[in-house]
């Protein structure tokens, strides 16, 4: 899988956004979630599915100042 212009490895057991986002800790987190070239609205990622050559791209905000 590509995540972020990178060919990453994940368990195969990561079927959906869902579940990346909860194996790399970023849940509850603001970002946005690109799955193909397509902007994913937050409430699809439990059904978006994943599979090998997606292109995951993930953005997420950190505050300071």
């Amino acid at each position: 899988m590509h995540i972020n212009g990178q060919t990453v490895d994940v368990p195969d057991t990561i079927t959906t956004v869902t579940e990346l986002l909860a194996h790399f800790d970023l849940l509850g987190k603001m970002l946005v979630v690109e799955h193909n070239q397509t902007i994913l609205q937050k409430e699809d990622h439990t059904q978006t599915e994943l599979a090998e050559g997606h292109r995951i791209e993930i953005v997420h905000f950190v505050g300071g100042g």
